[in-house]
């Protein structure tokens, strides 16, 4: 759904886009937005998408540009590494995308095994056809505009090892001025801790002036205000979780030109993990359904206590830890694997809660092993719908709480890494306000 409002350009469009850090250098929860970046005197183009950027890259080749996640909870075997080399054109993360242009996945050194493109909003796979050699895929026919979507590619070498990348990827606008946007996406259902996240790709100068112009309402009767977090990002949320089962609609009415996005609030589903007992009990509408065993950060790199959101769901990732500077002392990746199952994204700097089928039975409830991660038993490639992660993930949706608590971390979980917005104080998230 594209929503194109006609804003005049605000002085103090020059400030760089925020970096934050934390043992590692996380790259912001979206990459900056390309197509039509230089027309910001005259158009701004806000197009309704869900969710955030890939988990992983979607090149194997070692460069990637957004960092995986933390190691994952209890150490991998050592793996014999593919020499299969996927690549994923354009790279993870592309924005304004033509919807006849040249969308690629190749290998080298292997042949592609499998390749899915699917619309994030509706789960629809587009078709694509296979080069006989087995090195390259394309989508068959246009692509769909202002639309999301995330590819999983799969290939092997001539010894049979596996290596897997994905990438997600947002076609243009109709407008071709694609500038920012607005998530969730019209029309979604989404979790409860779900904020409505504004971001632009060049600084905003005047923010009283554009935070102004969004009227977010829910019909709870909740009291949502906006918060700056810089210069790129504007979020809106109420004091407390949304409602389960509300709607809540965003309009944009700027220069007389009214545009509307509305999406709906599911059922409540509020898991905590409790890093010192090592047991994850889920929640939903108030009712305890489930107590799950796991596996969080060891000692040495503990998971961040707080208040996250479900940005993100993956069936299956890599998980590469020299892509956020962890390497042995041999510059060897401190962890390395291809296909984690069932990994949901929790913050940006690399929090997942993920599947484990490396781990020993035992370890889960017993040992906190990862460098931050929560791991959940799991088996390799995911394919058991008994396993506590597969149960899990089925059950969760971008915008479910995911809480730890008694983590031995000592630093503050920023509200901006990722969808934690709940982690600032009601006050503090009002002061942040442009209007209020």
């Amino acid at each position: 759904m594209l929503l194109v409002v006609l804003w005049r350009s605000a002085p103090g469009f020059d400030v760089p886009v925020a970096w934050e850090k934390r043992l590692i250098t996380a790259r912001t929860r979206r990459t900056g937005l390309m197509a039509g970046a230089g027309a910001l005197g005259g158009v701004l183009a806000l197009t309704a998408l869900s969710g955030t950027s890939s988990a992983a890259t979607g090149d194997t080749s070692g460069t990637g540009t957004r960092p995986a996640a933390q190691a994952p909870a209890a150490k991998a075997p050592a793996q014999d590494t593919s020499d299969a080399r996927i690549k994923i054109t354009p790279g993870q993360g592309a924005y304004g995308v033509g919807i006849n242009a040249p969308v690629e996945v190749t290998v080298s050194d292997g042949k592609l095994t499998k390749v899915t493109m699917t619309a994030v909003a509706t789960g629809t796979e587009v078709r694509g056809t296979l080069s006989a050699d087995g090195t390259s895929w394309q989508p068959t026919g246009p692509l769909q505009r202002a639309t999301k979507y995330q590819i999983a590619a799969e290939a092997q070498d001539a010894q049979g090892r596996a290596t897997d990348a994905n990438a997600t990827i947002t076609t243009v606008s109709p407008a071709n001025d694609f500038i920012g946007h607005v998530s969730p996406e019209n029309g979604s259902t989404v979790g409860v801790g779900m904020p409505v996240s504004v971001t632009f790709a060049k600084a905003i100068g005047d923010k009283a002036a554009v935070e102004s112009e969004f009227q977010v309402s829910s019909s709870s009767g909740q009291q949502v205000v906006g918060h700056w977090f810089n210069d790129h990002r504007l979020d809106f949320r109420p004091r407390t979780y949304w409602k389960a089962g509300s709607t809540v609609t965003v309009k944009m009415t700027l220069h007389g030109v009214q545009k509307t996005v509305t999406f709906t609030i599911g059922r409540s589903q509020i898991s905590t993990v409790d890093a010192k007992t090592k047991q994850m009990t889920v929640v939903r509408d108030g009712k305890t359904i489930r107590t799950i065993p796991i596996s969080s950060g060891s000692e040495e790199h503990p998971t961040y206590n707080g208040r996250m959101v479900i940005s993100e769901k993956f069936q299956q990732t890599r998980m590469n830890a020299a892509t956020v500077g962890l390497t042995n002392k041999d510059g060897t990746p401190s962890y390395n694997i291809a296909a984690v199952p069932h990994a949901m994204r929790l913050t940006d700097s690399g929090t997942f809660i993920h599947g484990n089928y490396w781990g020993a039975p035992s370890v889960f409830g017993n040992v906190n092993t990862s460098h931050g991660c929560v791991g959940l038993r799991d088996v390799r490639g995911g394919g058991d719908a008994e396993q506590p992660a597969a149960w899990f993930f089925d059950n969760s949706m971008t915008g479910d709480v995911v809480i730890v608590k008694n983590s031995a971390d000592k630093t503050t979980l920023a509200p901006d890494n990722g969808l934690s917005d709940w982690n600032m104080p009601w006050s503090q998230w009002v002061a942040g306000s442009a209007t209020h």
